[in-house]
């Protein structure tokens, strides 16, 4: 499979295939790429015009088109011998428990490790930090749920400053941002797991339900103190919404944002913007189901002292 999964969000752009290469066309210009060095095309522009020539030729070295309403998934066009990925499927179909238990247990170690992370900057000093930290390095059976409550208790102390803080879909404040927030991010989600041929209705943990995806539920926990941090960042700058309690998601929350996965993150030594490393650890996560080897699976951790932005 060639490597590069081509992001086109442009709002006004054209994009066709000349002599081989995928040429996006803007009023500021064109930026062109080897068409047989793309993996998948993930077209977010809501204005975008494709030319024929291109799906053809796409077709022809089996690029994937990812097309998107909202930065959701709506359509996914594979050239006809890619339209089922026969191993893929079935390694993710017969996968061994004991390796998806494995894979779910690194999802969670990553996910506490990264909300203790984020709970140390935002309250280095609150009463639940030794909870929080403990649980996060330990082994305990329900360290999810256990770190879940103590992080929300330090996030809603010191991000949403309420001593009743409740975090839900259905539950107002704050949480109207971070529902927005996660949508964004599981969007992201999805689009790579689409463009690696990966069913993301295959989980390993979150249950299967009609019309759902568990499996790109699954990959975006150890992403979600991302989120948690662009929402806490968007709160600091915003007082006078704090005094009213008004967290309404605006137009211009939303465009703050959708601009998370832009954000510069480490992941195993390299410097990449939160859509690139998700986009890695999905590799690493396709390369484990193909080889039934968990150890292949490479979930993020944040390794820096200080959270970016």
């Amino acid at each position: 499979m060639s490597y590069h999964i081509v992001s086109i969000d442009t709002p006004e752009c054209s994009i066709s295939c000349k002599k081989g290469q995928l040429t996006c066309t803007t009023p500021e210009g064109s930026n062109s790429i080897p068409l047989e060095d793309v993996a998948a095309i993930v077209i977010t522009s809501f204005s975008a015009s494709i030319h024929s020539k291109l799906l053809l030729e796409a077709a022809k070295l089996g690029v994937a088109l990812v097309l998107c309403e909202s930065f959701k998934p709506a359509s996914l066009v594979l050239p006809a011998n890619r339209s089922t990925d026969t191993l893929l499927t079935r390694a993710q179909i017969s996968l061994p428990k004991k390796i998806r238990d494995n894979l779910w247990k690194k999802t969670i170690n990553a996910k506490t490790l990264n909300q203790l992370s984020l709970a140390q900057q935002i309250g280095p000093s609150h009463r639940a930090i030794p909870l929080l930290e403990m649980t996060a390095k330990g082994r305990k059976q329900h360290k999810e749920s256990i770190c879940a409550r103590a992080f929300w208790d330090i996030y809603g102390d010191t991000v949403a400053e309420t001593d009743d803080f409740k975090r839900g879909r259905n539950e107002g404040g704050i949480n109207q941002l971070l529902n927005y927030g996660y949508a964004v991010l599981l969007s992201t989600v999805l689009q790579n797991c689409f463009a690696l041929g990966i069913d993301p209705t295959f989980g390993i943990n979150h249950v299967v339900r009609e019309r759902s995806t568990p499996l790109a539920y699954d990959l975006m926990e150890p992403f979600r103190p991302c989120v948690d941090w662009r929402v806490a960042q968007w709160v600091k700058q915003h007082p006078d919404c704090q005094e009213t309690d008004n967290w309404n998601v605006s137009p211009e929350f939303r465009r703050w944002v959708t601009g998370f996965p832009a954000v510069l993150i480490d992941y195993f030594g390299l410097h990449l913007d939160i859509r690139s490393c998700i986009e890695g650890v999905i590799r690493s996560f396709r390369k484990a189901l193909i080889e039934q080897k968990s150890g292949l699976y490479k979930p993020w951790t944040h390794s820096n002292s200080k959270w970016a932005g």
